[in-house]
């Protein structure tokens, strides 16, 4: 019995080390439940591994070139990641690791599960349908920036909710049901993109009647939106 479990790891590690992903796969299929299509490990290849890539380069995890193929650099990246977001560091991007990417999970669990996803993506709706999706992105970075400086409230509800701190929730526009842009630029934000450039103000320079907001140094405009500091 001994014997022939050392042959299956041994097989394992051999299939790896080759570039051939699909036997692992199914052993973490059997062993995790996972679809064998959600799953990308050490030795993938394709679309998927692009955008994984991709979404850890735009956060400062990967440093390597997108080139759709899961390897060390990758690998050691994915990691870093599910370190700094409390999930399981296994270097397995499985539905989880995924979710927390902001991509497709191949599960029925929604973003909107998530209280403080939820709530971003109506706020960023909200304040910034229309606009660029980088600049969407920016709102909801914007709302973490005031979470993280002591001159605001300490949570994202408290921010959002500050009196006099955001027209669409004056006006009730956070009440309206954010699409799935929005839900992509909230998580985008929680997963640490800002685009603003740690920006704590933006304003729409064509709108704004708030002469005090004009003092503030510009950071970058985006969009129709200057983001402040």
């Amino acid at each position: 019995m001994r014997k022939k479990k050392y042959l299956i790891i041994s097989l394992l590690i051999i299939s790896l080390l080759a570039g051939g992903s699909y036997i692992f796969r199914d052993q973490l299929t059997e062993i995790y439940g996972y679809s064998r299509a959600v799953v990308s490990t050490y030795g993938s290849r394709g679309q998927q591994v692009v955008q994984i890539q991709t979404r850890l380069a735009n956060w400062g995890y990967y440093h390597g070139r997108v080139d759709g193929i899961f390897g060390p650099q990758t690998y050691r990246a994915v990691r870093h990641f599910q370190s700094n977001n409390g999930l399981t560091v296994d270097g397995i991007v499985g539905p989880q690791t995924l979710g927390a990417l902001g991509l497709p999970t191949g599960t029925t669990t929604r973003a909107s599960g998530n209280r403080d996803v939820n709530l971003m993506a109506h706020i960023i709706h909200g304040e910034a349908r229309g606009e660029p999706y980088i600049g969407q992105v920016a709102v909801g970075a914007v709302v973490l920036n005031r979470v993280r400086d002591s001159r605001f409230p300490n949570t994202i509800a408290g921010v959002v909710y500050q009196p006099g701190a955001f027209d669409a929730v004056a006006d009730g526009q956070i009440n309206l049901p954010p699409n799935d842009t929005a839900f992509r630029a909230a998580r985008d934000a929680l997963n640490g993109w800002d685009p603003s450039g740690g920006a704590l103000y933006y304003y729409n320079p064509a709108t704004s009647t708030s002469r005090w907001i004009w003092t503030r140094p510009i950071i970058k405009t985006i969009g129709r939106h200057n983001f402040a500091g």
